[in-house]
């Protein structure tokens, strides 16, 4: 059935009348009137009983009024989305390494496979620097703030986590040996924070901007190092304070969008807190506004 003329017999149905169904579609009377006589032709049925005073919906009419509607709202969508394929565009995003790596390949395969002329050009490493390009150098950020801290849209937790090689018990060490990254990096705050607080001896055995590299060690057994939780390197173990290690903060996940984002960055973005949103501990700190002058400090 032509959508114009399911167009024409809805504005009749709903305003029970041609004239006004007329003024509402932007057509004469006559118009309408034939739209209608060509579907009633198309269908061999009669949708309206009409008098000089009223227009009905006849029993047919009424069978067809439900049809109609859902005719044209999976019309509607079927276009918006074949519409919405087509959108093409450049998308910067900046991403932490553990993340850029791990989690966000999969799911941009099947954003691209929906989106085939958007092209994303995905960048990783600290985040604190990417959040002051936010909107000059890339239009999507995900980055690490402390639980409970930061603006954006918070995608999940993360628990910081100690971590060492399978087979090394470099914990032991005295003056203990640790890997991280460079400062700026939240983890490295944390961790040499908490060190310090219990009193711990240690030393800065390797420092990187390299996931990998910072992972490497710690698996070859000469430093531990902080990874989060929900990207824990299956060459690593746990460490926790069993291991004569204090504890660590908890983190949260959040999606920034730089100001005007074009639609294909809006589409992205969207795409990305519906895919990655996990629910939040609900004892957990309610998010605050970011301090100022800290920004340096609070990401990854």
């Amino acid at each position: 059935m032509d959508p114009d003329l399911l167009h024409a017999f809805l504005a009749v149905a709903e305003r029970r009348s041609f004239t006004k169904a007329a003024v509402a579609l932007n057509r004469t009377q006559s118009a309408v009137s034939m739209q209608v006589k060509r579907l009633e032709q198309q269908l061999d049925a009669e949708l309206f009983h009409r008098s000089k005073a009223n227009v009905e919906l006849s029993a047919a009419g009424e069978r067809l009024l439900g049809y109609a509607r859902s005719i044209l709202r999976l019309n509607e969508e079927a276009v918006g989305r074949v519409r919405e394929r087509k959108v093409e565009g450049r998308v910067r995003l900046g991403v932490m390494d553990d993340y850029g790596t791990l989690i966000l390949p999969p799911l941009l395969a099947r954003f691209i496979s929906s989106y085939p002329l958007i092209d994303i050009e995905m960048e990783t490493g600290l985040t604190s620097g990417m959040m002051r390009g936010l909107g000059k150098n890339y239009n999507i950020v995900i980055a690490m703030h402390p639980a409970g801290y930061g603006e954006g849209e918070l995608l999940r937790r993360e628990e910081a986590t100690w971590a060492a090689g399978n087979d090394h018990p470099v914990e032991k060490s005295n003056p203990l040996p640790v890997a991280l990254y460079p400062q700026g990096c939240l983890f490295r705050d944390w961790a040499i924070q908490a060190l310090d607080k219990k009193g711990r001896p240690w030393r800065l055995a390797f420092v990187s901007h390299s996931l990998s590299a910072v992972e490497a060690i710690a698996a070859q057994g000469l430093a531990i190092t902080v990874v989060k939780s929900g990207t824990f390197p299956p060459s690593l173990r746990r460490l926790s304070e069993r291991d004569g290690l204090p504890p660590l903060p908890r983190a949260d996940i959040r999606l920034h969008r730089a100001p005007k984002l074009s639609r294909a960055a809006a589409l992205l973005a969207d795409y990305l807190v519906a895919s990655m949103t996990e629910p939040v501990d609900k004892k957990a700190r309610a998010p605050r506004p970011r301090r100022s002058g800290t920004t340096g400090k609070r990401l990854l």
